[in-house]
């Protein structure tokens, strides 16, 4: 039976993906909601706190300009991310490799817990719902921001309540202390793999998908050697798109300097 994550990786993950430029009460709250669920047996990550302009505009272009599908309608300076008031988060199977993205009963316990931190959440939203999404404007609105305005945020924590609780099954919590064992390292290639004609191949390749197979975003299950081939093929192209999107990186399923070293860093 695989080891449930520990409740310390999922916070420093949480802490790294939010960024340097998150406000410090909006990364206190996701802590404390990270650890709130942590008790509830609920496992949860923030994918994407802080972005910069220049990031917001990357994204944007993403299904317009630039290849793979539309993630967002925000331009750069129109997304409270670029202010650092916003983070996204996603739940994670026990062992914490792989993402589940159904909105169920526990993605809603979540949202409950972090709106009794200060939180709004993006499906309460009545015209566009953004499930992944929790916000602190406080009281101020885009326009405001991009004017200069900054809200006053006062940390929950002081007098936190804990939300009440929704049934279900009770899980037994590991404790925080890791006991990781010792992981395979991985010598991922430098410079960019992507989908050419003919398929770029080689043993860089096959460290690549070796890499998103420990992080259980590949191979593909029934194939031979479960589809590590060393071809950087659609299959390889679209582990890298769900590992991008689960990281708060562009999704154009191209990998390069900034994909291997988060990479890197979620192999730790």
């Amino acid at each position: 039976m695989a080891e449930k994550i520990g409740l310390q990786t999922l916070v420093d993950r949480s802490i790294r993906n939010m960024g340097d430029g998150i406000n410090s009460v909006v990364k206190e709250g996701a802590i404390e909601m990270i650890k709130q669920a942590y008790k509830e047996g609920i496992f949860v990550q923030i994918t994407a706190g802080y972005r910069s302009i220049a990031e917001q505009n990357k994204l944007y272009a993403q299904g317009r300009t630039d290849s793979g599908k539309i993630v967002t309608n925000a331009r750069g300076g129109q997304s409270n991310h670029n202010y650092g008031l916003a983070v996204d988060y996603v739940l994670l199977s026990s062992d914490g490799k792989k993402p589940l993205w159904t909105v169920n009963e526990k993605w809603r316990r979540v949202a409950q817990i972090g709106k009794s931190l200060g939180f709004s959440w993006g499906g309460d939203w009545k015209s566009f719902k953004d499930y992944p999404h929790l916000e602190m404007m406080g009281g101020l609105t885009i326009s405001q921001l991009q004017a200069g305005r900054r809200p006053v945020l006062v940390s929950f924590l002081s007098n936190k309540v804990s939300a009440k609780p929704i049934k279900t099954t009770p899980v037994k919590i590991l404790p925080a202390k890791s006991t990781i064992k010792t992981k395979t390292t991985y010598d991922l290639p430098t410079g960019v793999l992507k989908v050419t004609k003919p398929l770029t191949k080689g043993a860089g390749v096959k460290v690549v998908q070796e890499a998103l197979a420990a992080l259980s975003f590949y191979p593909e299950k029934g194939a031979e050697n479960n589809g590590i081939d060393g071809y950087y093929g659609p299959k390889t192209a679209d582990a890298i798109k769900r590992f991008q999107l689960m990281h708060g990186l562009s999704a154009d399923g191209i990998y390069g300097p900034k994909t291997k070293k988060t990479i890197e860093k979620a192999l730790k």
